[in-house]
C-alpha cells in the first residue's frame, strides 16, 4: 500500500474509533454487549483485513500497521481491541498457513459481507498453559470430529469462524497437535456466558465443541503442525496487537486523568487540580512508563515485519515480544490506578476511569500471564528452556 493510501486508511480508522467506538464505549461495558456495531465500522473501513493482501480483499499492511491500529483502538475501548486483535490473528494465521481456498472462503468477503474470527485454544484442564491441550480430534473418514471444551475464546457464540488446536487424531503425545478453521455455524457449539470485571464486552466466556464436523479442507496447514503454527503463526501477532491494546488502555486512563485534572477548580482555593505538585507527580510516575511503549512497539512489529517478508520463523522474537506483552499490561495497571488517585471520587464513581481500571487488570492474566510469562523470560535469561510441552525443555 502506498503511504498516501495508508494515510487514508489511518484517517478512516480514526474516523470509526472517535465516532463509533469511543460513543459505544461506555454502553457496551455497562450492558456487556458484544461491540458487533464497532466491528462492523472497522470492517467497513477495512481495517479487520489489515494483513490480508488485496488479492482476498485486505488493506495489505504490516503489523507496524495493525499494532498502531490495536493501540489507537485501547486507547478508547479495551474490549474492542481485544475482539479485534483476535481476529486479526485469526485471519494472520489462515494467511500464514492456509490454502488459496480458505482464504477465498474465510478471508475474503462475500457479497459485502466481512467474517469475524478468533481463536479458541486454552482448556480449562491445562489452565494458563494455553498452548497445552487434552482434547483430542478423531478420523470421520477424511474428515474431523472435534470435541472439546475450550475455557476462554474471545468473541464465544459471535465469531463466524474459530480457528481451534486440538491433539491430532492417533497423537503419539500432546506435542502432536493440529488445527483445524471450525464453521460457527456448525451444529454441536454451544457458547457459555461472560460475565466479568473487566473488558465485559468481548463476551471471552467458554465453548463446547460436541461432535462438531470439520472437513478436511478446513484442516489448517499439516497434521501434527501445530507446534509451528503457535510459535510463528499464533503468538507473534496475538502478542504484539495484545501489547498495543493495552499500551493504549495506558494512554487512554492517563489522557483522562489529565482531562479531569486540568479542568476540576478548588473553588475555595481557586486552584486546579493541575496546580498542585503531590497530583502531577502522581501522573508522572506512569507517563513516563507510557513513553517507553511506543518506540519499543514499533521496533517489535518493524522486526516482525522484517522476519514475514523474508520468510523467516517469526518465534525469534517470542521472548522479546512476551516481555512487550508484560510491560503494557503492567504500565496500564499503574496508569489506571494513578488515574483514580488524582480523580479521589470522581474517578471511583461509575464512567470512564472507573472501566479502565477494570479493563486494565485483564491484561495481567491473559495467556501468557504475567506470572507464566516472567518464569519464560527468566528461564531464557539464564539458557533454560521453556518446557511448554515437555519438561526438561524440548
Amino acid at each position: 500500500m502506498s503511504e498516501v493510501n495508508r494515510a487514508e486508511a489511518f484517517e478512516r480508522l480514526d474516523r470509526v474509533i472517535e465516532t463509533v467506538i469511543a460513543a459505544n464505549a461506555e454502553r457496551n461495558d455497562e450492558q456487556s454487549l458484544f461491540p458487533a456495531e464497532n466491528l462492523h465500522a472497522l470492517a467497513e473501513a477495512g481495517w479487520t483485513r489489515a494483513l490480508v493482501s488485496p488479492e482476498y480483499g485486505g488493506l495489505g499492511l504490516d503489523h507496524t500497521a495493525f499494532a498502531e491500529a490495536a493501540y489507537r483502538i485501547g486507547q478508547k475501548d479495551a474490549s474492542t481491541g481485544l475482539v479485534y486483535v483476535m481476529h486479526v490473528g485469526a485471519a494472520q494465521t489462515i494467511n500464514l498457513y492456509g490454502t488459496h481456498d480458505q482464504k477465498l472462503r474465510w478471508l475474503k468477503p462475500q457479497d459485502g459481507k466481512y467474517l469475524l474470527g478468533t481463536y479458541s485454544t486454552s482448556e480449562r484442564a491445562s489452565g494458563g498453559h494455553w498452548w497445552y491441550n487434552f482434547s483430542q480430534a478423531s478420523r470421520d473418514g477424511d474428515d474431523y470430529i472435534v470435541n472439546a471444551e475450550k475455557s476462554f475464546t474471545t468473541s464465544s457464540g459471535k465469531a463466524d469462524y474459530y480457528i481451534t488446536q486440538t491433539r491430532t487424531p492417533d497423537a503419539r503425545d500432546q506435542s502432536d497437535i493440529s488445527f483445524f478453521i471450525v464453521d460457527g455455524k456448525s451444529p454441536g457449539i454451544t457458547p457459555g456466558p461472560w460475565n466479568a470485571l473487566g473488558v465485559r464486552g468481548n463476551h471471552s466466556g467458554p465453548i463446547r465443541y460436541e461432535g462438531v464436523k470439520v472437513a478436511r479442507r478446513d484442516r489448517l496447514g499439516e497434521e501434527n503442525q501445530g507446534k509451528e503454527i503457535i510459535y510463528n503463526g499464533v503468538s507473534p501477532v496475538y502478542l504484539i496487537g495484545l501489547g498495543a491494546v493495552w499500551e493504549g488502555v495506558a494512554r487512554g486512563a492517563h489522557d483522562a486523568a489529565v482531562g479531569h485534572i486540568k479542568n476540576s477548580i478548588h473553588k475555595d482555593t481557586s486552584k486546579r487540580l493541575a496546580d498542585y505538585q503531590a497530583i502531577r507527580q502522581e501522573l508522572a510516575k506512569p507517563k513516563v512508563l507510557i513513553e517507553s511503549l511506543g518506540p519499543w512497539r514499533r521496533e517489535l512489529a518493524a522486526g516482525l515485519d522484517a522476519l514475514w517478508f523474508a520468510g523467516k520463523p517469526q518465534a525469534e522474537l517470542l521472548i522479546a515480544l512476551t516481555e512487550f506483552k508484560v510491560h503494557a499490561s503492567e504500565t496500564a495497571n499503574l496508569s489506571a490506578a494513578a488515574a483514580l488517585t488524582v480523580t479521589g471520587g470522581y474517578g471511583y464513581k461509575k464512567g470512564a476511569l472507573e472501566r479502565y481500571f477494570r479493563d486494565a487488570r485483564a491484561g495481567i492474566g491473559m495467556g501468557p500471564s504475567n506470572i507464566i510469562a516472567r518464569d519464560w523470560i527468566g528461564k531464557t535469561a539464564v539458557g533454560l528452556p521453556l518446557e511448554l510441552f515437555y519438561e526438561g525443555g524440548e
